[in-house]
């Protein structure tokens, strides 16, 4: 008799990583589940009753970095979603020349589980990435957009040396493999994205990090994601987000951005809402992460776009 080829095997988060994580959520008054896709399960925190709002992290992180805005988001649905490979969620194979193909198909399947025709999404640096990309792919199932905090592949963004570096083709992966954070380097890492005092405000999600550091496969999904759009010298040139690309956004667009945010400064952030055909800039004393100083100004204003969309008229 044949035998039946074997699955391969999905790789697993640490233990460590796992209970912290859990802890975090259940602190917060929410709830974790997994959902299944196509190549494997997805990872999300959900709370609150009302119009949906989709969250989409940044890189080097999970959705523990949204965990914050909760407690301030009263009248919306919160969907908190591990990208691939990060938090809880599996990783998921892609190629430097399908990568942003995979992620418009990964938020579509996040949409299609939960049944949500359209909905607003709300992405943080790397993940704003993805929010951008899909409301230009599928503008008709994107109720409003957020970028919480800057876009690494905005015109104008200044990629940090060190995260340069992890998208070197040999450099990158060693990285991961010889170099162990603790929690003076993930200081010094949020130190430079204008974060260091903030930080201190949340040392749990601090020590997620440490903990997303130490976990092979983020630091997997990490490397893969920035070969896939950056290299030693900056963005891939099929990766950035271009000046067409902003003019052709057709949904309502909310930019929260900090007042010293290294990535993208401000001057360059009111150059892209310029070419936003419906834009709304507010501007927040904080630096690549604004939700951590100010997470019910943050909840606020997403809540304004979310319940309901709306037309910005300045």
């Amino acid at each position: 008799m044949a035998t039946q080829p074997s699955k391969p095997r999905v790789p697993k988060h640490p233990d460590l990583l796992r209970d912290r994580y859990t802890r975090m959520v259940r602190a917060a008054g929410a709830e974790g589940r997994f959902v299944r896709r196509r190549t494997g399960r997805i990872h999300v925190i959900e709370s609150g009753d009302g119009p949906p709002i989709v969250h989409l992290h940044g890189n080097n992180t999970s959705s523990l970095s949204h965990l914050m805005l909760l407690d301030h988001m009263t009248t919306t649905h919160s969907y908190l979603v591990d990208r691939p490979g990060y938090g809880l969620s599996d990783p998921d194979p892609f190629t430097r020349n399908n990568f942003r193909q995979c992620a418009v198909r990964f938020v579509d399947e996040v949409l299609d589980e939960f049944r949500l025709g359209s909905a607003v999404l709300a992405g943080a640096s790397g993940g704003g990435s993805w929010s951008v990309w899909y409301a230009l792919d599928r503008p008709e199932r994107v109720r409003g957009l957020i970028l919480l905090g800057s876009v690494p592949l905005f015109p104008g963004a200044r990629i940090p040396p060190g995260i340069r570096l992890m998208a070197t083709p040999i450099l990158g992966p060693l990285l991961t493999r010889t170099v162990a954070p603790g929690r003076r380097m993930l200081l010094r890492l949020m130190s430079s994205m204008g974060e260091a005092d903030t930080i201190l405000r949340y040392l749990d999600l601090l020590d997620s990090l440490v903990d997303a550091a130490h976990d092979p496969v983020a630091a997997a999904a990490n490397v893969a994601e920035l070969r896939a759009l950056l290299s030693p010298f900056g963005g891939q040139p099929g990766s950035r987000i271009r000046s067409d690309d902003l003019r052709r956004l057709s949904v309502p667009t909310l930019m929260i951005w900090g007042d010293h945010d290294p990535v993208v400064p401000v001057a360059d952030a009111r150059a892209a809402a310029d070419l936003i055909p419906n834009v709304r800039l507010e501007v927040l004393p904080a630096g690549h992460v604004p939700q951590l100083g100010n997470p019910a100004r943050v909840a606020e204003l997403m809540e304004e776009l979310g319940v309901p969309p709306r037309v910005w008229t300045s």
